[in-house]
């Protein structure tokens, strides 16, 4: 619920809160009255120091709970500033746990608003994740935010605010004002210095942000540190909320404590060698004083009420000697200037007494402001502060005279045709002239580019020569448009780092589905469009696979069917490849061929092959029958032999395998029985004492092969089913650890690790073969 520039969060326990009235707005509350907030009913009634109390009638849902003050916002600046300081800190590895932690994203752009809670959010959980005090850490950042800005290219200007500490301190404000001018949005404290006793200080700091005051002591006692080499200490004397109307709400009042004179003196030698210095420059200044009043005793120059030797004197001092410690500066006993002049060569100024009742004001003020032609009207009446935010009275400006003031306009008393206008403001200084009781204002308007001006309807012959805003204007003129282009590379440069993790993930994809098709060393040369030469392997294992009467089970199911069964039986065996690092040559129909030691030589490739076969096997157990409902059965075949192994096709190419050892390795299948792995007598010498369990088939008649002596695969002796499947803690390796690559490699390409294949079924097609032929997709005989 919000009112009168706050929001405040109601409880459904809790159906009256107290709010707190602005100074401005204490008149319009005089009675008992009600007004729906939110959509709810709500009687509101004055209290004590500008309070109201807020009854709420209606039940209130437990989730309607709103910001508990208006919405205040940071710039990218300062979170830009947090991570660096947490990865130079703490590590990268921190911020990437802090970052997931908070939910926020990774990059901050400079000139982009970004809400206080992100901020608070990412410092609470910095204390968290530390074990480190929320104040501890808020110092950290003020010493590290000072740092940071320095980096940031603002070293120079935070400089030139002041000689010395104190005078740094009075400037702070004039810099936030100067900055606000480019970053509209920007919400910074206030700050008030009064000089204390033995050269202490006590430091006013007022915030719209609560919580934040241990910032300062790290900030402050790096500046005196860095800039003015001196040690100070900061502690918090008072911590309340506006005690002082200044429009923040909280109020932090710090003690700093220099090191004493003798302490400095000690700890810093080139100090003491300055000062004597300056006394002995004293002492020869002096001496040259006495000769020359010497010499001209009896000449009389200046005459009247002053000394002229005091004006010799200061003569000398200003051309010897350090002028900061003898400058003595002369006044004229009158002002030798005319009123019209001073109210012309300073158009923007106003004087008015303790009753804030006008006494002077420049010719453009009262151009722009037509009531301050009248004498003696109430300065309050036509104006407004806006900063600092305090009452507008004699006494409140006394306490801030330092700081710089920002006057407003009331729209209520400008000439009607001008009420559409956007409302002038003024900054400047207040000046108290003690001999005349009265205040001056010497101002300029604010202004933050030429647009403004013409909105204001003003020239830039409005403002004195003199003046600097003339140039301020068309300086942040430039300044607003370099952001603006700077805001615009900073979000193109954001759009494309997601473009480019994006194109990252999208290029994983492809490269998935690419190495999933061809071996990734043949991949990544047809990538770089290179020429695959052909390789030529000595020895591997191939294994063809088929589903037992698949003609019959095709003519009795639906196309979707077969597409459904085929799906499940390959998805299966393609996780098995990975398990036991086999290649998957090609899938046509339901044949499926697998080879080991290809396109990676290794000794173990029966081995893999073998135990591929076993896991293909109880793998099919778990694929029904369409037309049965039955598990399907499958027929397996494996040769041992040479091959050669290329790239196939421009589009849409293949890595294939050509050789007799297909041919042979094929007609092992054609000839299997159903759930059996049938072997030639190559690959049964590959496997014999391997820890196989195989028996003798017989001699065979073989189509194209004639007669031959073949094997069935049992088992595996030294593998549980579970580690066949891959379904073991840790993965089965066919002791391909401890093995070597082959002692002669493949001639071609050289050997990579294959990946791990997840490939989809193909499209299923009508047995295009008899079981007894030889596909020729799949061999070609050379």
């Amino acid at each position: 619920m919000r009112h009168f520039g706050h929001s405040v969060a109601l409880q459904p326990n809790n159906p009256a809160v107290l709010l707190r009235v602005p100074e401005k707005l204490k008149f319009k509350v005089k009675a008992p009255w009600a007004l729906v907030l939110a959509g709810y009913s709500c009687q509101l009634s004055p209290k004590a120091d500008g309070e109201v109390l807020a009854v709420v009638e209606a039940t209130w849902a437990p989730s309607l709970v709103s910001n508990l003050f208006p919405r205040i916002a940071w710039y990218g600046f300062i979170n830009t500033c947090l991570k660096s300081l947490v990865t130079e800190k703490f590590g990268e590895e921190m911020w990437e746990r802090l970052k997931v932690s908070v939910e926020v994203q990774d990059v901050f752009m400079t000139y982009t608003v970004y809400d206080d809670t992100i901020t608070m959010k990412l410092i609470q959980e910095a204390s968290k994740m530390l074990g480190v005090s929320l104040e501890a850490i808020l110092k950290l950042f003020g010493e590290y935010f000072f740092k940071f800005c320095k980096k940031s290219g603002y070293d120079q200007m935070l400089r030139t605010l002041g000689g010395n500490l104190m005078e740094f301190l009075e400037n702070l404000d004039a810099l936030h004002s100067y900055l606000a001018l480019s970053y509209q949005e920007m919400n910074a404290p206030s700050f008030r210095v009064e000089k204390g006793k033995d050269g202490e200080m006590l430091l006013h700091y007022y915030s719209d942000r609560s919580g934040l005051c241990h910032i300062v002591p790290g900030i402050i006692e790096t500046v005196a540190k860095d800039f003015f080499d001196t040690e100070v200490t900061m502690d918090i004397l008072d911590l309340n909320e506006e005690v002082e109307r200044t429009g923040k709400k909280e109020h932090a009042v710090f003690l700093i404590t220099q090191k004493s004179h003798r302490q400095m003196r000690s700890a810093n030698p080139i100090r003491l060698q300055d000062c004597e210095d300056i006394q002995r420059d004293h002492k020869d200044l002096e001496a040259a004083f006495l000769r020359m009043k010497e010499k001209y005793l009896r000449i009389s120059v200046c005459p009247g009420k002053k000394s002229h030797w005091d004006t010799v004197r200061n003569i000398i001092m200003f051309g010897k000697g350090h002028l900061s410690y003898a400058f003595k500066p002369v006044y004229p006993e009158t002002l030798w200037m005319e009123v019209k002049t001073f109210c012309t060569a300073f158009p923007f100024h106003i004087v008015f007494d303790e009753a804030l009742r006008v006494k002077q004001a420049g010719v453009n003020i009262q151009k722009y402001v037509p009531g301050l032609q009248i004498q003696k009207i109430q300065l309050d009446e036509y104006f407004s502060i806006i900063h600092p935010q305090v009452t507008f009275n004699i006494a409140s400006i006394c306490k801030f005279i330092n700081s710089q003031f920002v006057l407003k306009t009331r729209n209520k008393v400008m000439p009607e045709a001008w009420k559409n206008q956007p409302t002038l403001k003024l900054r400047g200084q207040m000046i108290w002239m003690e001999s005349l009781q009265c205040m001056i204002f010497m101002c300029s308007p604010k202004l933050r580019s030429l647009q403004e001006l013409e909105e204001y309807k003003m020239h830039l012959s409005d403002i004195a020569p003199h003046d600097t805003t003339r140039d301020l204007i068309l300086l942040n003129q430039q300044r607003l448009a370099e952001m603006e282009l700077s805001n615009q590379l900073e979000r193109k440069k954001e759009e494309l780092r997601v473009l480019s993790s994006h194109l990252a993930i999208e290029k994983k994809k492809t490269e998935t589905l690419l190495y999933a098709m061809l071996p990734e060393h043949v991949a990544n040369q047809l990538k770089e469009g290179k020429k695959v030469a052909a390789g030529e392997f000595e020895t591997c294992t191939i294994l063809f696979s088929d589903v037992v009467t698949f003609t019959n089970i095709c003519a009795s199911c639906e196309p979707i069917q077969i597409v459904n069964m085929l799906n499940s039986m390959f998805s299966k065996f393609d996780r098995l490849t990975g398990v036991h690092e086999v290649y998957k040559v090609e899938t046509i129909g339901d044949s499926y061929m697998v080879v080991g030691g290809v396109p990676v030589p290794v000794r173990s490739h029966a081995e893999r092959v073998a135990n591929f076969a076993l896991g293909m096997r109880i793998s099919a157990k778990e694929v029904m029958n369409p037309v049965t409902g039955e598990p399907i059965q499958i027929r397996i075949g494996i040769h041992t032999g040479p091959v050669l192994a290329g790239i196939v096709g421009d589009k849409m190419p293949r890595y294939c395998l050509f050789g007799d050892t297909v041919n042979t390795a094929s007609r092992m299948e054609s000839h299997g029985l159903p759930n059996k792995v049938h072997l030639s007598s190559t690959s049964y010498r590959a496997l014999e004492n391997q820890g196989f369990e195989i028996i003798e088939r017989g001699e065979i008649e073989v189509k194209g092969k004639g007669k031959m002596t073949t094997y069935f695969l049992i088992r595996n002796l030294n593998a549980t089913e579970d580690e066949l499947m891959g379904r073991c803690k840790i993965p089965f390796d066919h002791k391909a650890s401890q093995e070597a690559t082959l002692t002669k490699p493949a001639k071609g390409p050289g050997p990579v690790e294959s990946a791990d294949q997840q490939s989809a079924s193909d499209e299923t097609q009508t047995r295009p073969f008899p079981s007894d032929s030889v596909p020729s997709a799949f061999c070609v005989l050379l």
